[in-house]
Formats: structure tokens, C-alpha cells, sequence
């Protein structure tokens, strides 16, 4: 009898040492499926398994002997879990420490793995709570202050112990509930507000009487928690002169600091950068660090490592390299879609980030100019920064505006508004956004009234094709919120441009192509929608306008407007395009000749792509991001890339050059028969607006076959959005549309 005690007694101690035991009978299928959401959760979190477990795990996938795979599989992330959880038949839950090193950081977040044996099949929620969790704390006139209920008296011993915070990561592709398998793995994060040894008990639960008797859903975990070093950045441009840069720190297995769970603005959670400017201090453990830094696409992408000492401040210094420089060229850049709330930013949609956050953001990709807009999520908040005018936080040589997209509002099913230049943001007889128009010409007409700039946001949703052919004759569906009602609203002369770059390139141009043909003069610009199509960045797609005065909002949106600017990803560049001497932007862009005759098409152009090819870019399909992206045009494996003349939409002739940074002239001669339309692209990474030539001043009617196209595509759009329509202003949409439909006829009959 007392030999069968000590021998439980044993076994109850040995199960509760760290290390993991190895789950039977499992069903590989399902477990392959949630390691992989595993690994690209770790991977978006900054904390990524290592490369050789990665490849270990993947060998481990395919074999087709399920439970040695079982087995692999838990023998790398077991490693890597801090708890160990069992769920018994009767839904009693009992942890212990695993494998992992109880090994934290101060003022920093790490991220482990918490390994369940789910015997009883549960789908609840499993939670994690810690009477160490630090409460909730608010800023008040003389610093923080807890905010506990009223029945409790905040002891300094408390506060004390309250060193630790902690949850458990179940946003996409990680979900809150288990699933019911018998084995799977969660994702814990842990944060020290101290350094030094922290012990913290941790109890799990999937609810209300779930702890195991003699309550061992807890587990005392003895921390080791990192004391981080203060390292001073000094960071200075090509010039030598102080400047903001894009930092991307990671230690020797590849985690990401400061860590991207819980960061807050003006950091971004979705970014594995930092952006800090000259003299700044962040504080890092003592190790050794790779420091990846750059400024945007104009600037290199260098590397550099720094090693940090516990307990011994220091100075870090980095020098940025650029390949090129617009702005000394007389051209400034700017991406007019910005925003500073919804999609991505934080836990409150509604309200996002101050103006000085967006402001870092802008410096750090050396953007000239950003259009932060407030759109239908955040309309109520972030209307207040709205002035009409610059920012207060704006530089001369970097600007920043409030403006307006109209995006969750009433008229949004027929396609979001950028509206640039605003002196108004509130549509007259509005006081909230259901008042607005249901239908988008009339916003447009109002902001142009105002001498505001206007156009469609994000123009290929909606405008899906499956041809990869520009242009193509394929009708699209109109059923999304990208430039689909522009068919219409074109006629009307109420749009000034339509938005590329942060949609697949043929669904944007094809449209626009079409009614280039049919004589129209809209032009193109470059945008992101940060962070809602494009979390990565803001600039990813850009506009970048030719001033000859100092940098100008006002300027560089009428610039936007005349067509004096090219669009790009910021790897590739179209300066200075002219037609016999006329660059586009200027005199209307318009070039009058009395007969047929050759013309002579100019640029300076260049390109910087790396040396060697990345094929996870180039080899995916047009239709998924990058969707604009200088490696999508490389030649083969060679470091060239294809410029082409388009006249009236196709490609008539193409010269390559080599995409090494430098700035290169290139000229064409192309003859003329009929009035047309001239642009230059680099396909997909940049496009300039186009030049009219005007053959015996007769109009530009390129393609009756484009007209067509538009004729039928006005009534592919009146069926998709006429339901969504108000039955009020259903007669005057109607009005619209069918001056439409007689436009187009009437070009049709003009046209060859």
C-alpha cells in the first residue's frame, strides 16, 4: 500500500516538471491544417518559428504515416510551450509548465505556445487569467492611475505583484474557440512591466467549473525577465542631415522587437517596422540584433547589426543611402489614400490614431505629400482634424491634409470618392452620413463646385476581368466599389481622375483606356488605401506630381488634375514625358497638328530592381498582390525591364532598359493617322497620364468598338446600382445615366 502511494505520488510530481507528453491518435489532416494557421500567425506576430523547425514541420506534413507525423510534428512545437493543458472527459481542466524557457523581457511582449489534450472534445473558449495581470490604468492630470472597482484599496504590495500582463492571440487565422480535437495548440502572449525574477501563477478555463479538482488548472511559473538596455538611434539621411527612417529590429531567431502584440500608436501592431527619428530611444535586451533600415522606395534597403550590453546604454547610428531623388528633379511625391482609423488600426476602428501618428508614418516613407482621409467608420471622430487647409504638423518640404473619402456612406455601392482639397467636408443639408446622396454624382459635382479635386478610390473592385489582355472587350460585372459608376459620371465631366495602383493594373486601365478612346481627358493616380487594401505601409502607391514652384497642396493636387504626374509603385519612374517637346500637364497636354504626321514621344526614365529575380512576386498572378510591382516586368532572369508606347490603348512599340537606378533618356517616333491618345508604362510598376494629339482639330475617336463597350457597360452599371438607389433621386439617376447612353451613341457614330 505504501509502495502504490509513493508510486502515484511519483508519477503526479513527474507530471508536473516542464516538458510536454506526446498525444495519441491523432487525425493528421485536421492537425496539418491548424499547424499552418499556427505558423503564419507566429509569422505575422514577429515571433516565428525557427527556419530549421520550420523545415522539419513540413517534412512532417506530407508524410503519409500518420502517427510517426503526429509525433514530428509535436516533437518541434512542444518546444516551444510554455503550458501544458488537459481537458479530462469530464471538462475538468489541469495545467503545468512545458517546455518553453520561462524567459521574458521588460517592457516587452513574447509570444509561446500552450499545447491542449482536449479528451472531452470542448469548443468553448479557452481563457487565460492571472491575479499578476495588470490592471487597466488611465492618464489623469498628475500621471497614471489605476482604475480598480470601488470595494478595493490598491496596495503598493499589489501594484507590486501586478507586474505582468497577458493574453491569449484569437484574431485571423487563429480562432477563440477550440476546435474539439484531441491535440492542438494556442497562441499566449506575455508581457513584463520589471526585470529581474517575477514569479506569476496562470490558471486556465473553457468556463464556469472547469478547473480540475484540487484546483490544478493553475500553474506557478518562476519568470526570468530580461532587463532591457536604452539604445539612442541616430539616424541621418544621404546628406548627412537628421531625419525619420523605417526600422525593422529582429534577434538571432528571427523575433521582431519591439514586439508587434501589443503595440500602440504611433506604432503599428500590423508592422513588423518602427519609425523613430533622429535622437529617439528605444530599449532592447541585451543580444545581438539585425536592423533592417530604409526610407521608402526611393531609399536602399540596408542591414546592419548592433549588439547591446545589459545594463549599458548606448548610441546607434545609421546612415541612409538613396538610389534616387524626384524631388531635386522638381517632382514630389504623394499618395492621396491614407487613413488614420478603420480595417486595421487598433481595437476602436471608430476612432484610430492622432494626426502626429500619421504624421511619423508619412516622414518615415519620405512621402512629400499625404492625404489623410476620414471615411465612414471613423467619419464622427476624425472629422475633427479636418481644417481646409495644411496641418499644423506639416513641414515646407512635407505636408499633410485632412480630406475626405466618401466610403460607407449611402452612395458607397457605386463606388468610393476620393475628394481632394476640400474647403467643406459636410454635404450641404447633412447632419449625419445617411443624409448623403445615394448615388455618386451629385458628391461629385458638389465637391468640384467647391474647387475640389475628385475621383474614384481603389478603381478595379467591381471591374473584375478574366482576361489578362489590355485592352480587353470583356464586360465586367459592376458589382463592387471601385470606379464603376465613373462609366456614367465621365460624361458629365465630374470626375478628375480614377485611383491605380492598389488594384490588379487591368481591371484599373481597362476602363480607363475605353474612355480615353472615346475622347475623354480623366487622368490616373497612384494610391494605397492604408491600411485597408494595403496594411504594409503608406506609399506603396504613389503619385508623383512635377512642380516648378516649392512643394504646394494646392498645387501638387491641381497637378493631379492637369495630368502633370505619373503613377507608380516607387521602383520605376516616367519624368518629364513629352510629345514634340510638350510635356504632359502642360498647355492641357494637348498637341495640334494640321495633318497625319510622325511624332517624337521623350522621357527619362529609371528603374532599380535587385539582381536576382524574386519569384514569389513575378510567378503569381496578376490579380493578386503585389498587384503593381516593378519584379512582376523583369525580362527573363536578367536585370531589364520593358518600356512601351501606348497609343489609343495598345502597345505599338517598346524599348528595354536596364533597371539599375540610373536615370536614362529614351525617345520614340510613332506616326499618326488619326487624332490620338499617347502615354508611356512600365507594366505594372508605373503610367503616365497621356498626351492628345489633335489631327485637324478633330476629336479623339479611337475605337468604335470601345464605345460600344461603354454604352453597354452603362447598362451592366444601371443594373447593379439602381436598386441601391433612393426612389427620391432614382428619376435623376435615371436622367444621368440615359445622357450617358446617347453620349456614347453619339461617339459611337463618330468613331471609325
Amino acid at each position: 500500500m505504501i509502495y502504490r502511494s509513493i508510486c502515484i505520488g511519483l508519477f503526479f510530481a513527474l507530471s508536473l516538471l516542464p516538458g510536454s507528453s506526446v498525444a495519441q491518435e491523432i487525425e493528421l489532416q485536421p492537425l496539418v491544417a491548424q499547424v499552418k494557421r499556427l505558423m503564419e500567425t507566429l509569422d505575422y506576430l514577429g515571433a516565428p518559428l525557427s527556419l530549421t523547425d520550420k523545415q522539419t514541420l513540413e517534412k512532417a506534413m506530407q508524410k503519409v504515416d500518420a502517427a510517426q507525423a503526429a509525433r514530428e510534428i509535436q516533437d518541434v512545437l512542444d518546444k516551444y510551450c510554455l503550458y501544458e493543458i488537459h481537458i479530462n472527459p469530464e471538462s475538468r481542466v489541469k495545467v503545468s509548465q512545458a517546455a518553453a524557457k520561462p524567459e521574458l523581457v521588460e517592457n516587452g511582449w513574447r509570444t509561446f505556445l500552450v499545447k491542449i489534450h482536449n479528451e472531452a472534445g470542448v469548443t468553448a473558449e479557452l481563457k487565460a487569467e492571472s491575479l499578476n495581470a495588470l490592471k487597466v490604468y488611465s492618464r489623469g492630470k498628475t500621471g497614471f492611475a489605476t482604475n480598480p472597482r470601488p470595494e478595493q484599496t490598491i496596495t503598493p504590495s499589489a501594484v507590486r505583484d501586478r507586474w505582468l500582463d497577458l493574453s491569449m492571440y484569437s484574431k485571423p487565422p487563429m480562432k477563440p474557440q477550440l476546435t474539439g480535437l484531441n491535440l492542438e495548440y494556442k497562441i499566449i502572449q506575455l508581457y513584463s512591466r520589471d526585470a529581474g525574477k517575477r514569479e506569476a501563477k496562470v490558471s486556465f478555463n473553457v468556463g464556469q467549473g472547469s478547473q480540475d479538482i484540487g484546483f490544478r488548472n493553475d500553474a506557478d511559473i518562476l519568470f526570468t525577465c530580461l532587463p532591457s538596455t536604452e539604445v539612442t538611434l541616430r539616424v541621418q539621411d544621404e546628406t548627412g542631415k537628421p531625419t525619420t527612417a523605417s526600422f525593422i529590429i529582429r534577434d538571432q531567431q528571427g523575433h521582431v522587437y519591439p514586439s508587434q502584440a501589443k503595440r500602440l500608436a504611433p506604432d503599428f501592431h500590423f508592422h513588423p517596422q518602427i519609425y523613430r527619428t533622429d535622437g529617439e530611444k528605444i530599449k532592447l535586451p541585451a543580444g545581438e540584433y539585425a536592423v533592417e533600415f530604409t526610407r521608402g522606395p526611393e531609399y536602399l534597403t540596408k542591414t546592419q547589426t548592433i549588439k547591446v550590453v545589459a545594463g549599458k546604454p548606448q548610441t546607434a547610428a545609421f546612415k541612409l543611402e538613396r538610389w534616387i531623388d524626384l524631388a531635386k528633379l522638381g517632382w514630389y511625391s504623394g499618395d492621396h489614400h491614407i487613413h488614420a482609423a478603420g480595417c486595421m488600426h487598433y481595437e476602436t476602428p471608430s476612432q484610430g490614431v492622432q494626426p502626429d501618428d500619421m504624421m511619423r508614418h508619412i516622414l518615415g516613407e519620405d512621402l512629400k505629400i499625404g492625404s489623410v482621409l476620414t471615411w465612414g467608420p471613423c467619419y464622427y471622430y476624425q472629422k475633427q482634424f479636418f481644417e481646409g487647409k495644411d496641418n499644423k504638423l506639416s513641414r515646407p518640404d512635407y505636408l499633410m491634409r485632412y480630406d475626405l473619402e466618401v466610403s460607407g456612406f449611402p452612395s458607397s455601392h457605386t463606388g468610393h470618392l476620393v475628394l481632394l482639397r476640400l474647403k467643406d467636408q459636410d454635404y450641404p443639408n447633412t447632419k449625419v452620413i445617411e443624409d448623403w446622396p445615394t448615388w455618386d454624382l451629385p458628391v461629385l459635382q458638389w465637391g468640384k463646385a467647391q474647387g475640389a479635386v475628385v475621383g474614384f478610390a481603389h478603381s478595379g473592385w467591381g471591374l473584375e476581368l478574366k482576361s489578362d489582355q489590355l485592352p480587353t472587350f470583356e464586360m465586367p460585372k459592376f458589382d463592387g466599389i471601385g470606379a464603376n459608376e465613373y462609366i456614367v459620371d465621365v460624361t458629365h465631366d465630374a470626375v478628375d481622375f480614377i485611383s491605380t495602383v492598389d488594384t490588379p493594373s487591368i481591371w484599373e486601365l481597362n476602363i480607363w483606356y475605353h474612355t480615353l478612346n472615346c475622347g475623354f481627358r480623366t487622368r490616373i493616380s497612384g494610391e494605397t488605401d492604408f491600411p485597408c487594401i494595403y496594411g504594409e505601409k503608406v506609399g506603396l502607391g504613389r503619385s508623383y506630381v512635377k512642380l516648378d514652384g516649392k512643394l504646394n497642396y494646392e498645387a501638387w493636387v491641381q497637378g493631379i488634375r492637369d495630368g502633370n504626374a505619373y503613377v507608380t509603385d516607387g521602383k520605376s519612374h516616367l519624368l518629364d514625358f513629352a510629345v514634340n517637346g510638350l510635356r504632359a500637364g502642360t498647355n492641357g497636354s494637348e498637341v495640334k497638328l494640321p495633318t497625319s504626321s510622325t511624332v517624337q514621344v521623350t522621357a527619362k526614365v529609371a528603374a532599380r530592381l535587385d539582381a536576382q529575380p524574386n519569384d514569389a512576386v513575378r510567378k503569381t498572378r496578376y490579380d493578386m498582390k503585389p498587384y503593381w510591382e516593378l519584379e512582376r516586368s523583369r525580362i527573363g532572369n536578367t536585370r531589364e525591364v520593358p518600356i512601351e508606347l501606348v497609343v489609343n490603348g495598345e502597345a505599338v512599340a517598346r524599348k528595354n532598359i536596364l533597371a539599375d537606378g540610373s536615370l536614362q533618356d529614351v525617345k520614340f517616333e510613332v506616326s499618326l493617322e488619326k487624332s490620338s491618345w499617347v502615354a508611356l508604362r512600365i507594366l505594372p510598376s508605373s503610367h503616365t497620364n497621356p498626351v492628345f494629339v489633335l489631327i485637324n482639330d478633330q476629336p479623339i475617336r479611337a475605337s468604335q468598338k470601345s464605345a460600344e463597350w461603354c454604352l453597354q457597360a452603362v447598362d451592366q452599371c444601371w443594373q447593379q446600382k439602381a436598386p441601391k438607389i433612393s426612389p427620391a433621386e432614382r428619376p435623376a439617376a435615371e436622367q444621368a445615366y440615359e445622357h450617358a447612353r446617347q453620349t456614347y451613341r453619339r461617339i459611337m457614330a463618330q468613331s471609325k
